[in-house]
């Protein structure tokens, strides 16, 4: 049985979904008016592994993830760059898109952009007024009364006393609202802004009604899964609940949100200059930052430095060298064995440190096939590597081309030495490699290279 953590509850709790074998999931995308950063990666290697795995399982899922292509941040850039919004939306959804794919990310079944979807919006928007959970202040918009929701609250743990207490710096803000803590579902146009009609006079959505909109019109009241990062829990996916409950929908059904991220011991931050970009981390071999993340709960804070990025190449590596070495030996197509332990920890709320512990068993247990001249369990051994590893998003058996062709040369440079018997050429060699962190290892096909 499938068990996840649900943010609302606190607790790991049985995962059931909503329909027998299908699992409807949304998870909030990108804004894109800059470059994706380290966040943006994680995020969406967290959530694309859970994926993986549902459907590793045998589950259908329906996976939706949107794109803010109209929010105040890209306004911001568009005047900065004397550009248009739809022109900087554009723009940084294709260098988003480039990094996901780099980062084998599976593209989402639908990908709702929010200027496509402003009818349900406005839509959503009307049931609210009507139900008088939302009120209208004439030329500034349309906003939420908070206080009209006695369950508002519930996902980040905060009562209403308390938002008000913090609330406090802003109360002179939007005098005309009812309430500080009331926030904008429809907001009035501005000169120069993108605006569309609605009952209301021309303006825009709020930023938190896209989503909740989208989410209900592709995947119905009671989807099984929204996710996100956990800086989204308040107020962005608070305040989704809101709407939704407000409008008489059933929202979301469990909640996962993934934990933040420390550049070299610090918290991301542009003020601290360690505002890493996801292109940074990409070179040589994207794997490399997708193990990394794995490597760590989902749930917990992640370190990432130049040590940690390069340890993960290693390991990386490691998975190559295993096909590598198979390859070369003539090792035939294997059938995969046993998974359950794997199974096991994934089915504890996707513990992938433990599931890639498993994984580097079996490497290990599969050279020991190798070396003993069990054939056929190491075609196995290397079929389940294979395997599980995928279920991950990792690839194995792809090479880092310029590493390999100068590592490659020094490999064939002993081996000559070696059939010339010039031993010690051959050991000045191996040492030179292994100083490089490379293991030659002298099968009867040929010497086969791996990192320690």
């Amino acid at each position: 049985m499938l068990r996840v953590y649900d943010t609302a509850r606190r607790a790991k709790v049985d995962f059931v979904p909503r329909k027998e074998n299908h699992v409807s999931m949304y998870v909030c995308g990108p804004t894109p008016y800059d470059v994706p950063h380290l966040g943006h990666g994680r995020k969406e290697i967290v959530f694309d592994t859970i994926r993986r795995y549902l459907e590793w399982t045998g589950l259908r899922v329906h996976y939706v993830s949107n794109v803010t292509d109209v929010e105040d941040k890209i306004i911001g850039r568009a005047l900065e760059e004397g550009s248009t919004e739809a022109e900087i939306a554009r723009r940084y959804e294709a260098t988003f898109r480039r990094d996901f794919d780099r980062l084998n990310i599976k593209r989402p079944d639908d990908e709702p952009h929010a200027t496509e979807w402003i009818g349900p919006m406005i839509a959503l928007i009307a049931r609210l007024v009507e139900s008088g959970h939302a009120y209208v202040v004439e030329g500034q918009g349309v906003y939420f009364q908070v206080d009209s929701l006695p369950e508002y609250g519930a996902l980040s743990h905060r009562t209403l006393d308390d938002l008000l207490e913090s609330a406090g710096a802003r109360v002179d803000v939007d005098e005309r609202k009812r309430s500080p803590v009331d926030f904008a579902l429809w907001k009035a146009a501005k000169p120069g802004e993108p605006a569309w009609e609605s009952p209301w006079g021309e303006g825009r959505p709020g930023w938190h009604i896209e989503c909740s909109a989208m989410s209900l019109e592709l995947l119905g009241d009671g989807f099984d899964i929204h996710g996100g990062g956990s800086d989204l829990v308040f107020p962005h996916h608070e305040n989704e609940i809101a709407q939704a409950v407000g409008a008489g929908h059933e929202f979301a059904r469990y909640w996962l949100h993934n934990g933040m991220l420390n550049v070299n011991g610090e918290k991301m931050s542009k003020s601290l200059g360690n505002f890493t970009t996801l292109a940074d981390v990409l070179e040589p071999d994207p794997r490399a930052f997708r193990l990394l993340v794995l490597q760590t709960h989902y749930r917990r804070q992640m370190e990432i430095g130049d040590k940690e990025l390069a340890d993960a190449g290693k390991a990386v590596a490691r998975l190559d060298a295993l096909a590598r070495r198979a390859r070369v030996e003539g090792i035939g197509d294997g059938k995969a064995g046993e998974v359950a332990p794997f199974r096991e920890v994934m089915d504890d709320d996707f513990d992938t440190p433990a599931a890639l512990a498993f994984i580097f068993e079996l490497v290990r247990d599969a050279h020991v096939a190798l070396d003993t001249g069990d054939r056929d369990g190491a075609a196995n051994l290397v079929a389940t590597v294979r395997e599980l590893a995928a279920a991950l998003g990792i690839e194995i058996g792809r090479d880092e081309p310029e590493a390999d062709a100068e590592i490659d040369a020094l490999v064939a440079e002993r081996e000559a030495a070696r059939q010339r018997k010039d031993f010690s050429e051959s050991d000045r060699i191996r040492d030179e490699l292994a100083a490089q962190g490379v293991v030659i290892e002298d099968t009867p096909n040929g010497p086969v290279w791996r990192r320690a």
